[in-house]
């Protein structure tokens, strides 16, 4: 997906009819992929934007605290230029004014709409440990299955706490460990026995069952929002 750039509203030319088709353009995909089920990295995209311009319109220049994942230096010290010399102009600044409230009107509906996906795919996802849950749940394994898919995916995961200026926050790190096919056989409770035999560095994992009822596009919706809802599941029961 062809993503709008930082500051797509206040670079080039200022003119609202330009910057309303960049725009409807931008979220005339975003909507496509929407109505896969495609969240990611679609959705991470969008809020950026939509808190992007919230910030301009508060403070009338981005900090780069705000936006320490996606904004550098450099994209910085150009809004702060950019804002200085427009500043001077009240028609440039009505314009851009203009934009941003336009914008932010056409992108609530999107947003909604990916939230009210997240939502419903997250009502259908069901988390069960597997055995005894270690004191410290922190770091183990968890094995997705999407929907009545046979294939089961075993991630290990790890939960890091990281801090804002504002709160903490709780993040997860995964990687893919090994796919299983659901049988009589390969059980959770076995699958989690061979992955303590197999791998040694974690001698007493936490192991986690995530499922969906219905099947969803497991690298760009299941396996994002499955992460999330771990983590909340873990922070809740630690």
């Amino acid at each position: 997906m062809k993503s709008l750039g930082v500051n797509w509203f206040i670079e080039g030319a200022i003119d609202f009819e330009h910057k309303k088709y960049v725009l409807l353009d931008y979220l005339q995909q975003i909507n496509r992929h929407f109505d896969k089920s495609r969240l990611y990295p679609n959705l991470t995209d969008l809020i950026f934007h939509y808190n992007n311009l919230l910030s301009f319109k508060k403070d009338k220049s981005v900090l780069q605290q705000a936006f320490p994942l996606r904004l550098t230096k450099a994209d910085v010290e150009a809004v702060k230029l950019t804002y200085q010399k427009m500043v001077q102009d009240d028609g440039t600044m009505q314009e851009i004014e203009r934009i941003i409230a336009y914008a932010l009107r056409k992108m609530d509906p999107a947003l909604q709409t990916g939230r009210d996906i997240y939502d419903f795919v997250e009502s259908r996802l069901a988390i069960d440990p597997v055995g005894v849950v270690p004191l410290t749940p922190y770091t183990g394994y968890f094995a997705l299955r999407n929907g009545k898919e046979t294939t089961n995916w075993v991630y290990e995961y790890q939960v890091t706490l990281f801090e804002h200026k504002d709160d903490k926050y709780r993040g997860i790190t995964i990687s893919l460990v090994d796919t299983y096919e659901q049988n009589l056989v390969n059980t959770p409770e076995s699958i989690k026995q061979t992955l303590i035999r197999r791998y040694k560095h974690l001698p007493n994992p936490a192991v986690y069952y995530v499922q969906s009822d219905i099947s969803f596009p497991l690298e760009q919706t299941l396996l994002p929002v499955a992460k999330r809802s771990l983590v909340k599941f873990i922070s809740s029961a630690a």
